[in-house]
């Protein structure tokens, strides 16, 4: 999954820079809002590895034989919260985001 500038920057609006507290994440946030877009594609890859752990680690708990997979959980937790408008402040807020759209998706297959 590659986070482009245009379909991500609702997730991910302008926010004020702390250069005390600025981990890979932070960077890379405050890097990719200012529009690097190699920004976008290094912050997917340095997420992209605890998301599909997470949603490994849902699916463990599902019934035998469900038709997602950690792959199709984490990418639709993407397409769900790329349109929404959200102020992500590091990676753990971020991871969380993520943990909880990734859980609804899980609910809303159930009821369907």
């Amino acid at each position: 999954m590659i986070f482009r500038q245009g379909n991500f920057d609702a997730i991910l609006p302008p926010m004020p820079e702390n250069p005390q507290n600025s981990s890979p994440t932070r960077v890379l946030l405050a890097r990719w809002r200012s529009g690097d877009s190699q920004a976008g594609d290094e912050l997917a890859s340095l997420i992209y590895g605890n998301l599909r752990r997470l949603a490994s680690s849902y699916m463990r708990s599902e019934r035998p034989g469900h038709t997602l997979s950690p792959t199709g959980l984490v990418h639709e937790a993407y397409m769900r919260l790329a349109g929404e408008n959200l102020a992500i402040e590091d990676r753990g807020h971020l991871l969380a985001i993520a943990a909880r759209e990734m859980r609804r998706v899980l609910v809303d297959h159930a009821r369907t």
